[in-house]
């Protein structure tokens, strides 16, 4: 595939500008931390997407494989899970790299005819997306669970501490019982 060629030559290019791309997502002071904060203690988020950005890059230049990319995706959809993104937001920044990828290679494209090459990336690009909308899915069920769990806790120990738990415990055996 000759266009995974022109993706490993201008990768960091690419890289770049989807990375760019991705942190204007947030808001502006965010935006300016991630780009600027290069640490990857200090900046755990710009790190996770750049290495993902990277793994998602190295895997279109060649035949991409789902299961080497996937925990680099979840990685990024993790982050933007528990954020305050919609499913959209959440999942969208895949859909960046069709535009950057066009913006870089487009000229090359034209020239070499390499519009079915396109398509193919391009496809992988959806699979990318559909994988990272049910990643994104699952990250939200388990947060909800998590929440849900942790105010039948809450409410638990409250009861507990007020006494009223054994009442309805009571209460919960006297009905059953009949």
């Amino acid at each position: 595939m000759r266009i995974g060629l022109l993706l490993s030559e201008k990768k960091h290019e690419i890289a770049k500008t989807w990375f760019d791309l991705i942190v204007e997502t947030y808001p502006q002071d965010t935006a300016n931390f991630l780009k600027t904060q290069k640490n990857r203690f200090g900046n755990p988020v710009g790190f996770t997407i750049s290495e993902g950005i990277d793994a998602i890059l190295g895997e279109l230049s060649g035949e991409l494989d789902l299961a080497r990319v996937s925990p680099y995706l979840d990685n990024i959809i993790r982050i933007r899970a528990i954020q305050d993104f919609t499913p959209s937001q959440a999942v969208g920044f895949i859909f960046l790299l069709k535009k950057v990828i066009w913006e870089a290679l487009a000229s090359e494209i034209r020239k070499n005819q390499l519009f079915d090459e396109l398509l193919v990336i391009e496809s992988q690009i959806d699979q990318l997306a559909n994988v990272s909308f049910d990643m994104y899915i699952a990250c939200r069920e388990k947060i909800y669970k998590l929440r849900a769990n942790e105010l039948r806790n809450r409410t638990s120990r409250i009861l507990k501490m007020s006494n009223m738990f054994k009442d309805t415990e009571a209460e919960e055996k006297d009905t059953a019982g009949f």
